[in-house]
């Protein structure tokens, strides 16, 4: 017998005062699958409309996920734009809050029992499938994130949102409004895929090695922006040095982006990107950022792409953060560079 979480009533999304849209009702027959892992407005929208008519079915349903969330530095809260616009009948996921709350460092994953804690407070169940979506704001920011925890949880029918901002733009449904509660289900605790995870020492051990010719040849891909990465930009948070690691690439996550869209790049252009900052396909792949969040951008267009296999990606949790708090200055794993 799988062991459960004990869930509680939770008000895990908001009450719809204003609909800017209907959907019609279609028969259960005709639902369908997402085609892929990020899915179009479109596609998600007709999801959506075949989803059970009655809310407390036992059916699996497609659960629009909204994981907004802002740098520290940012006057703006996830909530705040989730109360303001969202997809009909969405669920909130807190970056914050789903966490291991005895890590020093911000928004680490949480153990196997918190994360089916928190899903079991969203009612989501492991059967449903879930779309994750960000800000109309940021476009893609922080929901390859959360699609990439429930991906090392075991939750696979997970997809992502390409993304919230064409799905307002394209006049598709949205309401706003106060919290609702939503009922809440045992949700099984499941196992860790440790294996997409890479820790602070399994990254020191990559870095000290990487000259090395016995090295498996270990890339580490930095999400940040460039200034941060050359250490002449600051990091949003106070008295953390910028910089980056030995021998790591530049990829500021808004590469793998549309400048106008916010939305993923096609495949192609994502794969010339790859190509073009020599990153080898049939080596290891790390991602990292400044705590996890754009890394897990990084993650996605690779997947995207189809760029090196999942089995031989992993994503750094703690990335920037823990690294510039845990390395020593003798050590000089902290690097400064002028403007590339």
């Amino acid at each position: 017998m799988a062991s459960v979480a004990v869930c509680h009533p939770a008000r895990a999304g908001l009450r719809q005062f204003r609909t800017s849209a209907f959907r019609p009702l279609l028969p259960l027959f005709a639902r369908r699958n997402l085609s892929s892992y990020i899915v179009s407005p479109k596609e998600l929208n007709e999801a959506l409309s075949k989803n059970p008519p009655a809310p407390n079915t036992s059916d699996p349903r497609v659960i629009p996920l909204c994981a907004s969330w802002f740098l520290p530095n940012d006057e703006r809260t996830g909530i705040q734009t989730f109360r303001e616009q969202r997809i009909p009948n969405a669920r909130f996921f807190d970056l914050d809050k789903a966490i291991d709350k005895r890590s020093p460092y911000p928004h680490m994953l949480p153990d196997a029992k918190g994360f089916a804690a928190a899903m079991s407070e969203l009612g989501i169940r492991k059967e449903d499938t879930v779309v994750v979506y960000d800000t109309k704001e940021l476009g893609i920011f922080s929901a390859p994130r959360v699609g990439w925890t429930l991906k090392v949880f075991g939750h696979s029918k997970v997809h992502i949102l390409n993304n919230f901002k064409l799905w307002v733009e394209e006049g598709l449904p949205t309401e706003s409004g106060e919290l609702y509660s939503v009922e809440c289900g045992p949700y099984p605790i499941p196992a860790m895929e440790s294996q997409k995870v890479i820790s602070f020492e399994e990254v020191k051990d990559v870095v000290r090695d990487s000259n090395k010719e016995s090295a498996e040849g270990v890339q580490i891909l930095d999400a940040r922006p460039l200034g941060r990465f050359t250490g002449e930009a600051p990091e949003p948070r106070e008295g953390l040095s910028s910089g980056h690691m030995p021998s790591s690439i530049s990829i500021p996550f808004s590469a793998v982006l549309d400048p106008e869209t916010k939305a993923f790049l096609p495949r192609d252009k994502l794969k010339k990107l790859f190509e073009e900052k020599g990153v080898d396909p049939s080596k290891p792949i790390v991602s990292t950022c400044g705590t996890g969040v754009t890394a897990c951008v990084i993650e996605t267009a690779l997947e995207e792409a189809s760029y090196g296999t999942p089995e031989s990606r992993r994503v750094y949790d703690g990335s920037w953060t823990e690294w510039a708090q845990r390395v020593s200055p003798e050590e000089n794993l902290i690097v400064k560079t002028a403007k590339e």
